[in-house]
């Protein structure tokens, strides 16, 4: 969910003892041309070397010409392959959904970015530190309102089966202290997007799902992407098992069947590579916003000293090849995403089967997103 830019939440099910099974032999790394195919060497080192159960992608180049990708186990207490273009829990790209839903009520003139949240959930944000008055629209959707994020408080042994409410996700954030002023600075927290969230049903009447799936996902027609119902803990196409590990070496637990109500507007989604390469192809295509709230979206603040910046939901991260691609980006237990689109056509999104404990096998994830939209 969380770890666009940091950490996401843990949480077990079954144990099976890691290297119980041998990784099968690397996919072939060499193009139809015979050349080195860069993007098949990547997913085949994210599993031999950075020792990931699995590895998929899903390639667009200019022409609209697609390949998908696999490499390692789908399945390691059976063996099964690698699902082609199998759904995926995608995390915080979710959190580029809602964004475009909360911008689309912009363009209908019923909610306004640079007022209050105040305004349109009255006496829902207090706190210490913390006042509805004095944050914006705007600034729940770029992380620049300043809330703690709530993630740190949901205990691993109780997110497996545990349904949580929106509201109870703020209840556990507004227990502490702002980190920092509203519009201060960039500060990546959930608790944003589900303000977000109730905000949207809020102005529409309607649940937050239903309105992403009647102004997204039947729009555009992306046949694998949903929002899970409340209590659906399954994953419901071909896909591959997630995973995570307590320690490097340690047993792999596998964790993908869960509730992801922890997530919600910020975090529960289920799509594939190819479906959110469609999505963020038809959102830079103007598919989705009107050209002033997609140059809102695409207005972005610092991420650091990462080179990325946050826009509306939507992070801008430099190409090797010149340039810069759209996208966002996401962790859930058991699954990492990472990938977007570039303004003349091009898409890649990759996902693995384990969120890696080591900040380095993210950006060779990355690394990877980078040379398929620059090859």
């Amino acid at each position: 969910m969380r770890r666009a830019v940091s950490t996401a939440l843990a949480v077990a099910i079954g144990i099976m003892t890691a290297g119980a099974l041998v990784p099968p032999a690397a996919s072939a790394a060499v193009s139809a041309a015979g050349k080195p195919d860069t993007v098949q060497q990547g997913l085949n080192a994210l599993v031999q070397a950075d020792h990931l159960p699995a590895a998929l992608a899903s390639v667009k180049d200019r022409k609209g010409r697609t390949q998908a990708y696999t490499a390692g186990v789908g399945d390691l207490a059976t063996g099964a392959k690698v699902p082609k273009d199998g759904q995926v829990r995608i995390g915080s790209n979710t959190k580029a959904f809602t964004a475009v839903v909360a911008l689309q009520l912009v363009g209908e003139g019923k909610v306004r970015l640079d007022e209050p949240i105040e305004t349109y959930l009255p006496g829902l944000v207090r706190g210490d530190g913390i006042d509805g008055n004095r944050i914006t629209v705007r600034e729940l959707l770029q992380h620049t309102s300043g809330l703690p994020d709530y993630e740190g408080d949901i205990e691993e042994s109780t997110i497996q089966q545990r349904y949580f409410e929106p509201r109870e996700l703020l209840d556990l954030a507004f227990r502490h202290k702002a980190d920092s002023a509203p519009g201060e600075k960039f500060g990546y927290s959930s608790t944003n997007y589900v303000l977000v969230g109730l905000l949207v049903q809020k102005i529409t009447g309607r649940p937050l799902a239903e309105e992403i799936d009647r102004r997204i996902i039947q729009r555009i027609g992306l046949r694998h992407t949903y929002f899970p119902a409340t209590g659906d803990r399954s994953i419901r196409e071909a896909h591959p098992q997630g995973y995570r590990q307590e320690k490097p070496g340690g047993p792999m637990i596998d964790t993908t069947e869960l509730d992801p109500s922890a997530g919600w507007a910020a975090g529960q989604m289920i799509s594939t590579n190819a479906d959110l390469n469609q999505f963020f192809t038809a959102l830079l295509g103007g598919r989705l916003l009107p050209a002033a709230q997609l140059a809102e979206m695409r207005t972005t603040v610092p991420i650091g000293t990462t080179g990325a910046g946050y826009g509306l939901g939507l992070i801008s991260r430099p190409l090797s090849c010149g340039g810069v691609y759209w996208g966002h980006g996401g962790d859930i237990p058991g699954f990492e995403t990472r990938g977007g689109a570039t303004d003349d056509g091009r898409a890649a999104n990759i996902a693995v089967t384990q969120i890696p404990a080591d900040g380095a096998v993210t950006r060779h994830l990355e690394k990877v997103v980078d040379a398929a939209l620059c090859r």
